[in-house]
């Protein structure tokens, strides 16, 4: 591909962009257009009223000794006139653009961030943490950087085309020398757009990488602390910041000689305009002022050229970064097509053939819908989930149980929605999980993981979350969920503020503080994963038994180890990858089972043995 070819398609891209960055604050970008195009009319008039006062004051004044005060006074107050618009027009330009930059960017920013939220799970869980936050924060600052300049550069355009008129009427011959620039700057142009590209993307990549391992370093602090892997981790991030500044000190090098042969265009041309003004000047064919009004526009011009070639400059990173966010906005978000409520109190599940594998998502229709598969074949990967079927009456508890990796967690998932299944059928409370509206699943169905994520707020702010529930409501949902036991202690009580992350609390405490959030909103299905492993075994028992007596309007659905756990059980789902999933009662499942069987026992041997 030529340079003007890759220049073009890089301009159309820039266009592209501009448009879509107009069109999210048109009036702001119209109020600095308007201030950089009265600027461009203001330097075309001053560098007329500089040529007329030269005629009509300094020559005659030198060369007849005579000074008109009607002239001078006249010359002064057309300077100042033209002085106090350009001033005018500046502010109205700067304050504007200044305007649509930074609400370009937070509307971006927000585009993000909501779209963020609204994608599935897996999207999420397939991606960096950083990768995430750079597309959020460096993409879209640096997709907005040349719109919020095209109001300055656009005003330029219109100064160019005024002036080159003018010069054109008062003296074809030097305007031919002073167009030269233009072909000089394309072509300057079209070679820097086809050399930039590769390194500014580049360098947008890397951003994210070094985000990412920022992110993963701060995040996991106590396992680098614990294990003594400073170096380590100070090792792998100079190693992509070294690759990060690779790529920018490749972007300086061609800025540099872009940045000199910018600005060495503009001034060859300034001098090549005095040489042949003066042979006009000395023939007779322009005045002095004329010549003057030629040699001060070029003058000013210089500046704006320079502006209009970094503008030009820039558009490869800002496509580059827009084009990184477009990448979010443009992923599918397979919303449910479902509208259906779910009913008041506890709500029964009833599975058929689930099945779900992670290399083969995507084929399916999101939802399990009422029946059939849902597009995986089986052949892209083994399935985590598959052929698993089971019935939970309302009010019941099943507890889920088998070795690690037979899809626990992830049969966890598919009943919350957070993942798509890939075959099989799924109903909660009579109804098609695929019919479902997410506002009423959201509602109704409450999980808590065995890791429970808490912001750095109040324990109150972290139990509510925005949810409505009066002191009551608040005090039951602690009590259920044992968390009154240590939250009554602190002598900020609710008002106690956790570190980010809930670094301030013990594992335990955090589960009960997670289990708190999901009670109080009273959901009629509650999906726990390991959700209790934290705590000790006592506690354990009497934070399920309280459940069991005295919210006989909640199903749960719990994955679960301790035998005593799956005692309190109704029914028990025990999965085994190398056999079919059994349901039964947990008396049955210990006769009839041999893996079920080794599980607990290796259990309470553990215990007994007092390896926990």
């Amino acid at each position: 591909m030529s340079d003007t070819e890759s220049g073009g398609r890089m301009m159309r891209r820039g266009a592209r962009l501009v448009l879509a960055v107009i069109r999210l604050h048109p009036r702001p970008f119209a109020l600095a257009l308007l201030g950089s195009a009265a600027y461009g009319g203001a330097v075309v008039a001053s560098s007329y009223a500089l040529g007329e006062v030269v005629d009509r004051v300094v020559v005659p004044r030198f060369a007849h000794e005579e000074l008109s005060t009607a002239a001078m006074v006249a010359g002064a107050l057309a300077l100042l006139a033209v002085g106090v618009v350009k001033t005018a027009s500046t502010v109205l330009r700067r304050c504007m653009s200044a305007v649509v930059k930074a609400r370009s960017d937070a509307s971006l920013r927000e585009q993000v961030v909501t779209h963020y939220q609204a994608l599935p799970y897996l999207y999420h869980q397939r991606r960096p943490t950083g990768t995430l936050l750079a597309h959020a924060n460096a993409d879209t600052e640096a997709a907005v950087e040349v719109p919020s300049k095209i109001p300055l550069a656009g005003g330029l355009v219109l100064l160019f085309v005024t002036a080159g008129v003018w010069i054109f009427v008062t003296d074809p011959v030097l305007a031919a020398v002073g167009v030269l620039i233009v072909p000089a700057l394309v072509v300057l142009n079209a070679v820097y757009q086809r050399r930039i590209e590769p390194p500014s993307t580049l360098a947008q990549q890397r951003i994210g990488e070094l985000s990412a391992v920022a992110h993963e370093s701060f995040d996991g602090a106590f396992t680098v602390k614990v294990l003594g892997g400073e170096e380590t981790e100070r090792a792998r991030f100079e190693k992509v910041a070294q690759r990060l500044r690779e790529a920018k000190t490749e972007i300086a090098k061609r800025d540099a000689t872009f940045d000199v042969l910018l600005e060495s265009v503009p001034a060859l041309t300034v001098v090549a305009l005095v040489v042949a003004g003066a042979w006009r000047v000395n023939s007779g064919e322009i005045t002095v002022g004329t010549l003057v009004s030629f040699i001060n526009l070029f003058t000013l011009l210089t500046f704006p050229l320079r502006i209009i070639g970094y503008v030009l400059g820039d558009v490869p990173r800002s496509v580059a970064g827009y084009e990184r966010v477009r990448g979010v906005l443009d992923e599918p978000l397979h919303p449910s097509p479902g509208t259906r409520t779910l009913p008041a109190g506890p709500l029964s599940v009833e599975a058929e053939g689930l099945a779900f594998g992670h290399d083969g998502v995507g084929g399916g229709n999101g939802d399990g819908g009422d029946g059939g598969d849902g597009g995986h074949d089986g052949k892209d990967g083994p399935r985590i989930v598959d052929g698993v079927g089971f019935t939970v009456p309302p009010g019941s508890t099943l507890a889920v149980v088998g070795p690690t990796g037979s899809g626990k967690s992830t049969l966890l998932l598919l009943l919350a929605r957070l993942l798509p299944l890939d075959g099989g059928t799924l109903r909660i409370g009579g109804t098609p999980v695929g019919d479902i509206s997410a506002a009423s699943l959201a509602a109704s169905c409450a999980t808590v993981f065995q890791e429970p994520f808490l912001f750095a707020a109040s324990l109150e702010e972290n139990i509510l979350l925005g949810h409505e529930a009066d002191a009551a409501q608040l005090r039951e949902a602690l009590r259920l969920s044992g968390a009154d036991e240590f939250t009554d202690a602190l002598p900020q009580g609710l008002a106690t503020v956790v570190g980010e992350r809930g670094v301030t609390l013990s594992g335990g405490q955090r589960q009960r503080v997670a289990l708190a959030r999901a009670l109080v909103r009273r959901p009629g299905l509650l999906l726990l994963d390991d959700a209790t492993s934290a705590v000790d075994p006592t506690t354990e028992a009497r934070i399920l038994g309280s459940l069991a007596s005295e919210r006989a309007d909640l199903t749960t659905v719990i994955v679960a180890n301790r035998p005593a756990t799956l005692a309190l059980a109704d029914q028990v789902l025990y999965l085994d990858r190398a056999r079919t999933p059994r349901v039964g009662s947990h008396q049955h499942l210990l006769a009839t089972a041999p893996g079920y069987e080794d599980l607990v026992t290796a259990y309470e041997t553990e215990r007994a043995g007092g390896v926990r």
